[in-house]
């Protein structure tokens, strides 16, 4: 039976371990799918971002070389062209850059000079003007009129302004160029020259940096018939032969909505250990606390074996020891019989009877004691097996109240009888059942002042019998009470030892009344007295 209940405790504890694994396990894959999801949720804003700015990129670096362009000779030929309408020079014609200081800011402007010679006459003119550099493209809005300097006309600025103002807006090169390098370049392009593949490159590899993502990575681009595009200089990133299967992708010109869609798969081989190196320390930690749970787990099971075999040696070793005392204890008896017989001592019996009576009542002691250990093994092997019968438990009391009122007399003490039922029936071990309220009352006297005061109880209440059994000595302190029925436990009181015993006596009660299926409660206070009670339920 012992190695059947072993078994089912190890069964139980290897369903513990591999439980407590199979969670782990859950809640580690748990993780990496969370962190999976990030991860993708990631390469996918991350993509998009990326095919957002390539193709600003490429819009810029389309257009570069018409902005970039210097304007300022067709510009001055402009102004000298309409100076001459204004004021009819007919000679040289100069223009030159000057700054202004305007309410505490300088400002760009143009110093327009023409100079005249009449040969005839030998007069010579000379006309300035200041007019406004609109090369730079905000000062086409700016509204605010400038003063002329040396003695130049306010209205010849002013006409002079506008007049350039209508030829820049006729003659712009610059909104031409544009115009028509974005309606040339909607022409059908190869995809292979639409895209600068190792600037995507250098765009990919900057925005993974950026977020932190691995620095191996690989790409591929295809067309909207699933056809890989090929580029005749690739880069090592750039492979046509990836896995699209579970790559992000993201259409590569978002913003165009005429020409072929070219769609961007992005792919990172390390992926897997990425995620892992990231859920490291967690995943450390986590494995570290199944370890030392599960050696905890396993310390525990094979203290448990130790102690129980230890218990079972013990055991095994008290009975064996206490079946042992038996027989000398049986030929101390007999020799005590033996020498009382004044047959065989003759005139020595009168001398000898005090000696003998001494050894035989020791003898008795010991005996009980012995019964007592053997019986407290039986219980802890679970072999004590109780009989069936019919119990008058009046009769059980009153006797063992006569009992203990004998052994007490010279004591001057007192058993009180409190017995409110003239006859009560219970069914159980009879043996067992004397022995426990034998026990209690033994340790009822045992433990009172120097003349002990006993009250036995036994009444019914409602479908409940009552056993108690009241003293009036010491009590128990309420910080020990719990631990009187441990198996020898025993209240410490220093080198001080007024009362014997081992500690077996409560312990067995406590077996009995757990095994009839009754319950037993204890009220006690310090050197006022204890009470036991034993309920019987009345099936019993």
């Amino acid at each position: 039976m012992r190695k059947i209940r072993i078994n089912w405790i190890v069964g139980i504890v290897a369903i513990a371990m591999i439980s407590l694994l199979l969670i782990q396990f859950y809640q580690v894959s748990q993780q990496y799918d969370r962190k999976s999801e990030q991860f993708k949720d990631k390469v996918k804003t991350l993509i998009e971002r990326i095919a957002i700015r390539h193709e600003k990129a490429i819009e810029l670096r389309k257009y570069m070389h018409v902005v970039n362009k210097d304007f300022s000779p067709e510009y001055k030929d402009i102004l000298k062209k309409e100076f001459q309408n204004l004021l009819t020079a007919e000679e040289s014609i100069t223009i030159r850059d000057t700054v202004l200081l305007e309410n505490g800011k300088f400002n760009k402007y143009l110093l327009i000079q023409g100079e005249a010679f009449d040969t005839i006459s030998g007069l010579k003119t000379n006309h300035q003007v200041l007019a406004k550099d609109v090369r730079n493209i905000q000062q086409l809005f700016n509204q605010d009129i400038v003063k002329l300097k040396q003695g130049a006309s306010e209205d010849v600025s002013n006409q002079l302004d506008h007049r350039v103002m209508r030829q820049i807006f006729k003659k712009s090169k610059l909104i031409n160029e544009m115009l028509f390098v974005a309606f040339h370049d909607n022409s059908y392009i190869e995809p292979e020259k639409r895209i600068d593949i190792h600037f995507l490159d250098s765009i990919i590899a900057y925005e993974t940096r950026t977020d932190n993502l691995p620095a191996e990575f690989r790409f591929a681009i295809k067309n909207e018939g699933n056809e890989s595009v090929h580029f005749c200089s690739s880069t090592p990133h750039y492979s046509c032969k990836i896995d699209t299967s579970d790559a992000i992708k993201t259409v590569l010109f978002p913003s165009n909505i005429i020409d072929e869609s070219l769609y961007l798969y992005l792919k990172f081989p390390t992926e897997k250990s990425f995620i892992f190196h990231e859920m490291f320390i967690p995943f450390a930690i986590s494995f570290l606390l199944v370890l030392l749970m599960v050696y905890a787990i396993s310390f525990m099971f094979r203290t448990i074996i130790t102690q129980k075999k230890l218990s079972e040696l013990k055991n095994d070793f008290i009975s064996n020891m206490t079946h042992e005392f038996k027989t000398p204890i049986s030929t101390i008896s007999l020799a005590c019989q033996a020498m009382s017989d004044k047959d065989i001592m003759g005139e020595e019996t009168a001398k000898t009877a005090p000696y003998i009576n001494m050894i035989h009542q020791e003898n008795n002691r010991l005996e009980l004691l012995v019964e007592r250990i053997l019986q407290s093994a039986a219980i802890d092997k679970k072999d004590i097996e109780l009989k069936s019968e019919d119990i008058n438990l009046t009769d059980v009391v009153m006797e063992l109240c006569r009992n203990a009122q004998f052994r007490i007399k010279d004591l001057r003490g007192k058993i009180v009888e409190n017995i409110d039922v003239k006859e009560i029936y219970i069914h159980g071990d009879k043996m067992h059942t004397v022995n426990v309220i034998s026990n209690l009352i033994d340790n009822a006297i045992k433990y009172s002042k120097e003349v002990p005061h006993v009250t036995v109880g036994l009444t019914r209440i409602e479908n409940s019998i009552f056993v108690s059994i009241k003293d009036e000595g010491i009590g128990i302190p309420t910080a020990h009470i719990s631990k009187i029925f441990d198996k020898l436990y025993r209240i410490p009181t220093g080198n001080v030892h007024n009362v014997k015993g081992f500690g077996l006596g409560l312990s067995y009660v406590k077996a009995i009344v757990t095994l009839n299926g009754w319950k037993l409660d204890v009220k006690s206070q310090e050197n006022i007295g204890s009470e036991f009670t034993i309920q019987i339920p009345s099936k019993s």
